[in-house]
Order: structure tokens, then sequence, then C-alpha cells
């Protein structure tokens, strides 16, 4: 209370609530929590769960009492760095300093014993001072984590750690780091940008005393991590990355989405990273874009996901659509990611959940008949061998034999693209369901619009798609008449497939094939894209007698027009 106060207070309360002293307000340019501790209000349990949250730990004892300074060597059990700080020397007129020092000398973890007055102030500013710099430059055991004194150089984690850091801070991704960078980087890890003079001096001492250490009038990795103000503390302003505890609330019937923000972010790390300017990332680049992570994030799934070029290669857009993707369904993980990336850090944010939006309820468009979400979801459902798979990578511009020669252990269940309605970018994720969906969960079934998928060539495949057909639902529908380009066969079931859309007031089945020399047409996934937005008028012509006038008239055609092509390969 006298640190904040700067006076010493009339009443002393048992236990004073946790203090926050911002980072420009401290030497060491660090947030500094204070928290208190008093046995007459808490417990023991209490005072464990703090310590393990501590990076520092101040232990206050009298010096005007002996039982209070004995009791010091009871409680130091602790593996963090410890300040002993002798209070109320305003009452004695020797110091206690010979009784404490036996004690320092048994625990190694005590960097300081330091004596003050809370009532005259003395000494105050210095004992946080001091904790801050035991968390910050830490010695001890915690400093051989990082540095070997044997061999006189630094540990492999501390290494990989500072090239982390270096590669966050390489904004060009050319491997070192220039003016700017280098100004970037000592904000983030000082809160204060670097002196032209001090830039200087620090190359030319670089230059004098370390091979490797300087190209293109840059600071490389190997001169970045010997610099002398490249210590403990860049570590801890880099500690945001990443904080894999983060946690992000979604009220149930919302959905996460990356801001505008995010966006361009993840743009700048693209174009980082794509050296050969192909707007496609090699396997080579994604590897390199990865390499602050501890682990490669995607699997080969991911180029039947998200587009790709004909090398293979993840493209831009793709590269976004990854993104989108793992952020719908799995915002946790996706901020995990922006930590490694180091978002935080580079857009001055507090944490990387600044990147993402949570979208309002959906009961709340469909009452305002609007949506402010950009990225929707469609279940696609069918029987084996229909075509859903197919359906899926025609997404993605990919033809019957082209998804030929992918390999069968890298399918992937979701495909993600972009559409435009009403000249609107959206992102549209097909999610084909397993014919044994019974096993997955009610979030795994929940989606903007459904698509069933049946095999317009054989005869009892649209039976399960009138099966699991959702009467009752208020989610949009679409029925696809899947391998249009081979004969049409009548359906074994009690309704044909346009009388059964007709009776539940659907639109009719729309053909569709990917059997295709060109990539296949968009069409129905606009479609598709457009019911998801505006489910309200997804039945809007449908009780109209002439759209299924028009509707018998089309299927008596496309029925004829297949009869005839049958009729000519037969031949």
């Amino acid at each position: 209370m006298s640190l904040v106060r700067e006076e010493f207070p009339n009443k002393v309360p048992l236990r004073v609530k946790e203090i926050t002293i911002p980072a420009d307000m401290t030497p060491e340019r660090v947030r500094t929590h204070i928290v208190d501790y008093s046995e007459a209000e808490q417990t023991k349990e209490q005072l464990y769960q703090e310590i393990s949250k501590a990076n520092v730990i101040c232990i206050v004892y009298s010096v005007n009492n002996k039982n209070f300074i004995i009791s010091v060597s009871i409680s130091l059990y602790f593996r963090v760095p410890l300040i002993l700080v002798g209070n109320k020397l305003d009452l004695v007129e020797h110091s206690s300093m010979e009784t404490i020092r036996p004690i320092m000398n048994r625990y190694q973890d005590i960097k300081i014993c330091i004596e003050c007055s809370a009532k005259n102030l003395e000494n105050i500013s210095e004992v946080f001072s001091c904790a801050q710099k035991a968390a910050v430059h830490p010695m001890g055991e915690k400093a051989f984590l990082l540095f070997c004194p044997e061999e006189k150089k630094l540990k492999p984690s501390c290494i990989k750690a500072l090239a982390r850091i270096f590669k966050i801070s390489d904004l060009n991704n050319d491997g070192v780091l220039n003016d700017d960078e280098l100004n970037l980087f000592h904000i983030i890890c000082f809160n204060t940008p670097l002196a032209p003079q001090v830039l200087e001096d620090v190359k030319d001492t670089v230059m004098r005393d370390l091979n490797n250490g300087l190209r293109y009038d840059g600071l490389t990795l190997r001169g970045q991590t010997c610099v002398s103000f490249v210590s403990f503390t860049s570590l801890s302003g880099f500690d945001r990355i990443p904080d894999p505890i983060l946690s992000l609330a979604v009220p149930p019937g919302c959905t996460t989405e990356l801001n505008h923000n995010a966006y361009l972010f993840l743009e700048s790390v693209f174009d980082k990273h794509d050296k050969d300017r192909d707007c496609a990332l090699s396997p080579e680049e994604v590897k390199d874009l990865f390499s602050v992570f501890p682990y490669m994030p995607w699997g080969p799934d991911v180029n039947n996901t998200v587009c790709t070029n004909y090398k293979g290669w993840i493209t831009y857009q793709g590269y976004l659509s990854q993104w989108t993707l793992t952020t719908y369904l799995d915002v946790q993980r996706s901020l995990e990611y922006l930590g490694y990336l180091g978002y935080s850090i580079i857009y001055e944010q507090d944490s990387q959940a600044a990147a993402v939006t949570v979208t309002r309820k959906k009961h709340i468009d469909l009452q305002t008949k609007r949506t402010q979400r950009s990225v929707f979801r469609c279940n696609v459902l069918g029987a084996r061998g229909s075509g859903k798979s197919g359906f899926l990578q025609a997404f993605l511009g990919r033809n019957l034999q082209r998804r030929i020669r992918s390999r069968e252990d890298h399918k992937s269940n979701y495909v993600i693209s972009t559409t435009y309605v009403d000249e609107q970018e959206k992102y549209l994720l097909l999610h084909e369901v397993t014919p044994d969906f019974d096993i997955l969960s009610e979030p795994d079934l929940t989606c903007d619009v459904v698509c069933l998928v049946y095999d317009g060539n054989d005869p009892r495949s649209f039976e399960y798609c009138a099966k699991e057909y959702f009467i009752d639902s208020r989610t949009p529908c679409l029925v696809v008449a899947a391998k249009s380009d081979l004969a049409e066969v009548e359906q074994q079931y009690s309704q044909s497939p346009l009388d059964f859309c007709r009776k539940h007031k659907l639109h009719p089945p729309q053909p569709f094939t990917c059997n295709t020399t060109e990539a296949p047409s968009m069409d129905l996934y606009t479609r598709l894209t457009h019911m998801a937005m505006y489910p309200h008028m997804a039945q809007a012509d449908l009780n109209n007698s002439t759209f299924w006038l028009r509707a018998g008239f089309c299927a008596g055609v496309f029925a004829a027009l297949g009869f005839a092509v049958y009729r000519v390969l037969k031949h």
C-alpha cells in the first residue's frame, strides 16, 4: 500500500487486493501483478495456488522480532526466485543481516535481502525493483535451463526460443534483421525504440567480435543471439507466444470467424513465405512458414480440403480457406496457431483472441432475415457410392480424372472455398457426413443448409436420401442427382425424386456431374450459399404451380436426354 499510495495508511488491512502496475511505470518495462497473502484470511491451498503462478516471491518478516526471522527459514521450499524483505526498519537501530545471512547461504534461490520501512517509505520501491529483476533476469537453477556454464553457451532450448523470436521479427523473411525490424524487436522487448547511435554501436560490436553476425547491414540469427540486449528480457518480451491455455467462450448458436485484421496478418505471413511469388506455397515454403511451431499443424489431407495449383501446392485462396476452416471448427486451436505466429505481438494486442469474431446467434438472423456471417456450413448426405466425394472435390475445381489421381489415405471429409452471392465473397464449408452418422454428435450435424446426393444411375440410391430427410427441420435442403452424365434410371422408392421434392416443398433434383473435361460448374455451390444466407427465401417459389410445371418439363427433358445419351453410348 505504501508503494501505490506513497504514504503509510492509518489502518492496515489484513490483506491487500491484487495490484497491477502497467509496464510503462516499471524499471524493467514489464507489467507486474502484486498478490498479497494473509494467513488469517486464506488457506494453505490458496497459498500454494498463488505460488504456482508466481515468477518471484517476496517473503516479508519483521526485523524487530527474532521469532519472525527464525520462521523465515521454515518457509523456504519454493523453486522460484526469492526476495527476503525485512520490514519495520524504523523500529530498530540495528540490522538483521547477520541473522539472515546463514539462511541466505543455505538456500540458493534467495537472490537478495532488503531491509525497509513501509511507514517511512524507506527502500519500498527498491524491493519491487529487485523483485522484477529477479524474474526478468533469472539466476541460479532457472538460468541453468538456458545457459550451460561448463560449455559457456546457450542451451538448445534457449537457442530454439530465440530462433522463433528472430523468425517472427524478420518480417520480410530475408534471414537478417534490418534497422526497422531491430527497432520493432527492441520495442517489443523493452517498450522503447532503439536509439540510432545504440543501433550502430550494436552493429559495430557484432562486426568486430563475431563472424557471420552481420549481413547486408542487418543482424543474422547468430548476431542477434549474441548481442548484449538479447537476454532473458527478450524471452520475457515475447512471453505471449503462444498462450496455449487461451480460451474463447462461444455461446450456443454462434460461430467463430476471423476478422479483417486477422486476414491482413495472415496475408502478410503468406507473402513473407511465398518467396517465388507464384501465389502458392511449395512444401518447402510450408515447412518454413511453420518452423516457429513445435509441430506441423497441417497434414496431407489439407490438399484435398482447399484449393491447390496444378502441382498440388496450396494456393493463396486455399491457405486463407484452411485458416477459416480451423477457426470455424476449432477456434481454440486457431488461437494457438496465431500465438505461434506472433499475432498479438505484431499487432500489439493483449491476446490473439482479438483476431476472432463471435457471430450473433443464428435465431436472430432468422428473425431479422439478415446475416452478418461470412462462413456457412453445408452437410452433404447420401448413400455410399452416390458421388458425395466427387461433389466435394468438384467445389475445388477438380473433375473426375483429377480426383482419381488423389490418394485414398489423404481423403478429407471437409472442403472449403469461396463463392460470390450478391457480389459478396462468402466461404462455403462442405462436410461429407458418413452414412453411419448416428455416431456423430449434434454439433457435428448442425449446419446452415443440407445437400442430399443420390446416384441417378443407381435405382436404390435415392431411398437413403428420402429416409434421412429431416421433415420438421427449418434448415434449407437441396437434392442433387449426381452422375448425370450416365443414363438416369427409375428409383425403387414409393415416390420419384421429383414427386418427393414437390411433396416436401423442395427444389426439384439438380443434375450434377464431375465427369467433365473442364472444371465442374460452380452454380450449385453458389445456390447452396444463397440458401444458407437466406433460408426464408429457399421456399419462395415452391408453392407456385407454374414453378412445378416448369420443373416437371425440365425433368422430362433431362430424362429424355439421358436416355438418348445412353443409347448412343450403348451402340
